[in-house]
């Protein structure tokens, strides 16, 4: 999983991308220092996986994990070319979801407008849905153009991009268009920018942080999600660069002087793994403990290849308990003996959490 950090220049995306990856990508007041992206790959956090590393305190530790890409600020045309424009939107097509960072702290002597996280985020979407009107139009141009040799299905395509076309030049982001199946088919090739789940990350300083549910500016960026269909992270991206800097045992410590219960950067990459509807199953042993990534709505066969092709070619069955269900008992041998260990075929729907065992026959 792929998620690009977006936004205007300045508005703390390196220093948000070092705060989560642990990396030290260059940070200035000037636009475009990260002319190339910057990538990090981040660990899931998941105290479940935690806990069956106390007990079966494996030779291997395995999280699931989030690739972040820190792309270039975005410069108002950019879908016209100006700034990185035609990099920048290149480099966000090979994401799978945006997280983009949102001024809502005051800098006089760095930004020249005054603060309004409304019309900031605005400005990315805006610039997405002109791309998209852009490469829109010339598909639909073809298709009309096949579409006079009769060819019914064509026809249907060329109406269904017109719609599109109109959805978008409403100013509307292709997410929030009501796509029928074998219309989401047509646009499976990852073309369109503006379909892809935003994450806004409400970049705060401590004292605005600290009081979120009065700060005008995110409360406007939550209206503004809400209307989207988007999500909204309250961070603190240069507090979690200074958290980063301290010992891990501090860390806790120092969160707790300020009264935070997590830190934000938890909650930030926990929402990316939940938002494009991803979910865990885990495996437990000596030699390994991990979190195996797979779509809500797999069945256990296919959960089972994401471990070895084998297994799913070969799929006999998957032995399964719950983890709050294990957790509860202490071990696999006592959730035996309570009937919480279940033999499940292949038409089970795997469920976030499943501590499981695969058997199979190749």
């Amino acid at each position: 999983m792929k998620l690009g950090i977006v936004g205007l220049p300045n508005v703390g995306k390196t220093t948000l991308f070092n705060a989560l990856t642990g990396e030290k990508a260059a940070t200035s007041a000037y636009a475009f220092t990260s002319v190339t992206p910057n990538v990090g790959i981040v660990q899931v956090p998941d105290e479940r996986l935690d806990w069956l590393a106390a007990v079966y305190e494996p030779k291997k530790y395995t999280p699931a994990t989030i690739e972040f890409v820190d792309i270039a600020g975005l410069a108002k045309g950019a879908s016209r070319g100006e700034g990185l424009g035609n990099g920048f939107l290149a480099a966000i097509r090979q994401t799978d979801a945006l997280l983009e960072v949102v001024r809502c702290f005051d800098n006089d002597g760095l930004f020249t407008e005054p603060m309004d996280a409304a019309r900031d985020a605005e400005a990315l979407e805006l610039e997405l849905i002109l791309a998209d009107i852009e490469l829109m139009e010339r598909r639909a141009e073809r298709a009309k153009k096949a579409a006079k040799s009769g060819d019914k299905k064509v026809k249907q395509e060329a109406e269904f991009l017109e719609r599109l076309i109109a959805h978008l030049s409403d100013g509307k982001p292709a997410r929030a268009f009501d796509f029928q199946p074998e219309e989401l088919a047509l646009i499976s090739d990852g073309g369109l920018l503006s379909i892809k789940p935003v994450i806004y990350a409400a970049n705060l300083d401590e004292d605005g942080y600290a009081a979120k549910d009065q700060n005008p500016e995110f409360k406007a960026l939550m209206a503004l999600a809400e209307a989207q269909g988007a999500k909204v992270m309250p961070v603190c991206a240069r507090l979690e660069a200074d958290i980063n800097d301290l010992p891990r045992e501090e860390q806790k410590e120092f969160l707790e002087d300020l009264g935070i219960a997590e830190r934000g950067l938890s909650q930030l990459v926990k929402c990316s793994y939940e938002l494009l509807g991803y979910i865990s199953f885990l495996t437990a042993g000596k030699d390994e403990v991990r979190a195996w990534t797979i779509r809500k709505g797999t069945k256990a066969p296919k959960a089972a290849g994401k471990i070895h092709s084998d297994l799913e070619r070969g799929f006999i069955r998957a032995e399964i308990v719950a983890f709050s269900d294990l957790a509860a008992c202490g071990s696999i041998a006592s959730a035996k003996e309570k009937g919480l260990l279940r033999s499940e075929g292949k038409e089970y729907v795997m469920q976030d959490g499943d501590v499981t065992n695969i058997r199979f026959n190749v």
